[in-house]
């Protein structure tokens, strides 16, 4: 039997010494024993209801005896399997602490180390350590390492001015990383999925490791990397990928189905009569003889899908059985229900809260939908009660919206006589008495309200065009022409669609330039430490100087505009 085979299976693969190195086929073994118990299950459920609408009698199979055996070999794996990841997780852990160590030892040669010579010989012998280093935890390796290869662009850049001691190790540099793309290559021919997946880890971990190279060939260096990685993450992806395809696929054909199902089940109000009934009935049995003949989806989803199938099924046959019980009954709670609809339809029809009371009324369509139909005597009567209440706040509604939209195409007007007023405007030779001329253009084109949605983007570019065009011919020099035109780009902002948006964007575009500036001077003043007592040094040390003044200049201007943003 199918059940004794998964077990023998997984007494097998729990027998392996390493765990962690078939959690994988363990993991989808128990996901293929949990779709069959699923199955059984499901079968004897479908025997059980068989045999009560035939009115015979039926014993259900014990499972538990298959589940326990099972399930006490998969705990036993699961305690070993926890003993290795904990093993794994504590040298991860202390290979973390080294990392750390090798960080804070490259930060001191960084930041006290005079001596270059000293320097280099501190920097080897951290990097050969920290290549011999294991591996660390997922969630922790991408920051160690960015922060590591961070100081190392650091480091070296310290160093630029002793050019000649960097070439060496930038072309070894540049030859091992050519050696680890030639073995990417090599990853296409390497039939062992498994190995290709250990490989590329080790492989990224040695390129991440391996120092910078010469700058004319880091682009070109690094395009082949990432072109060679993503080929090999292709082909492993494309391997799982084709086996979840044909589980994807039974899992398409029984939400088909499930479609199907939901479909006869949505029309159970409207079986008004034992024929009405009997036909549906035999199209959800039907549906339920094709879904046996499709094997398993995707563990997780063919269990959902299951669950809702068979929700769809049970809600059909609760809802047939109750029809036969009581079905005048039936249609008198649905006719209250409808009803206490209809009255909060008649409560909300005279409401101007419009897009509020829209959104109920339509909430409340959706649950009239739901509701059912209460039978021919009352169901029209209802009906019409309900949509005459609905009509009224929709009718009402319209001819709200109607009567804005003319007072848009009245905004939509007035600012177009402002356009053609600015497209005529001739500057005066008093620069003061065009820039007020300018601004008070913008005011009353601000001031004349909005205009419909589909021309708000082509009115206000027509605009801007326009004013720009005025302010492009003022003769303005130095502070007071960026003052000015940086004035004038604010209240044209401000006449935007989106104005808050544009601030606000402005204002981080401004941040992150100020923030910019701010490493740059970081940078310098760092450097600045480096320099030696000769004249040589002298001269580079005041280069780097004014080039931090002039980092502080622009910073001061930036903080000026910064402050002429408005609030939005």
């Amino acid at each position: 039997m199918e059940n004794i085979a998964l077990i023998e299976e997984l007494k097998t693969l729990a027998q392996n010494e390493d765990a962690l190195a078939v959690n994988r086929e363990v993991n989808e073994l128990k996901v293929r024993f949990d779709d069959y118990i699923l199955e059984e299950e499901r079968k004897d459920q479908v025997a059980a209801l068989e045999a009560q609408v035939q009115g015979e009698e039926y014993e259900p199979k014990d499972f538990k005896p298959v589940k326990d055996a099972f399930f006490e070999l998969y705990n036993i794996y699961r305690e070993r399997r926890k003993e290795q990841v904990d093993a794994r997780n504590a040298i991860e852990s202390e290979n973390l602490k080294q990392k750390r160590n090798l960080i804070n030892r490259l930060k001191d040669v960084i930041e006290k180390e005079e001596n270059i010579g000293a320097a280099f010989t501190a920097y080897k012998e951290i990097h050969e350590a920290w290549k011999k280093v294991g591996d660390i935890a997922r969630d922790k390796r991408d920051e160690i390492q960015h922060e590591y290869s961070r100081l190392l662009e650091d480091f070296f850049y310290n160093m630029k001015i002793y050019r000649e001691l960097k070439e060496h190790d930038l072309k070894r540099n540049y030859q091992l990383k050519l050696d680890v793309i030639t073995q990417l290559e090599a990853l296409k021919n390497t039939e062992s999925i498994r190995e290709v997946e250990a490989a590329l880890k080790t492989l990224q971990n040695e390129w991440e490791g391996i120092g910078p190279v010469i700058n004319d060939e880091w682009e070109n260096l690094k395009a082949k990397y990432w072109e060679n990685v993503r080929t090999v993450y292709d082909r492993i992806n494309a391997f799982y990928d084709e086996r979840r395809s044909t589980l994807l696929e039974n899992l398409a054909k029984k939400k088909e189905l499930l479609v199907e199902a939901a479909a006869v089940v949505a029309t159970k109000a409207e079986n008004t009569s034992v024929k009405m009934w009997d036909e549906a009935t035999e199209k959800l049995l039907a549906l339920q003889e094709k879904w046996k003949t499709i094997g398993f989806g995707p563990r997780k989803e063919n269990e959902e899908v299951w669950q809702e199938f068979r929700a769809h099924c049970d809600a059909f046959f609760a809802s047939k059985k109750e029809f036969f019980g009581t079905i005048q009954e039936k249609f008198n709670k649905i006719a209250e229900a409808k009803q206490r609809i209809i009255d909060q339809a008649i409560a909300l029809k005279e409401s101007t809260d419009w897009k509020t009371t829209a959104d109920k009324l339509v909430q409340l369509q959706k649950q009239w939908k739901t509701v059912g139909h209460a039978g021919q005597k009352l169901e029209q009567k209802l009906w019409s009660d309900f949509r005459g209440a609905c009509d009224a706040f929709f009718n009402a509604r319209t001819k709200h919206f109607e009567e804005q939209d003319k007072q848009l195409e009245t905004n939509l007007h007035a600012k177009q006589t402002i356009i053609a007023a600015i497209e005529t405007y001739v500057l005066p030779t008093d620069k003061k008495q065009a820039l007020a001329d300018l601004r008070e253009f913008t005011n009353s084109f601000n001031a004349a309200g909005k205009v419909p949605m589909k021309d708000k983007d082509a009115i206000y570019n027509q605009y801007k065009t326009a004013i720009d065009a005025h302010y492009g011919k003022l003769k303005l020099e130095g502070a007071e022409k960026e003052k000015v035109m940086f004035e004038a780009r604010m209240e044209t902002l401000a006449s935007s669609p989106d104005a808050s948006r544009a601030f606000a964007k402005e204002k981080a575009d401004i941040r992150q330039q100020i923030e910019h500036l701010k490493n740059d001077i970081l940078q310098y003043e760092n450097n600045l430490g480096f320099f030696a007592k000769s004249k040589g040094a002298d001269l580079l040390r005041k280069e780097v100087e004014g080039k931090i003044n002039a980092s502080k200049a622009k910073i001061d201007a930036l903080i000026r505009k910064l402050k002429m943003i408005p609030n939005e």
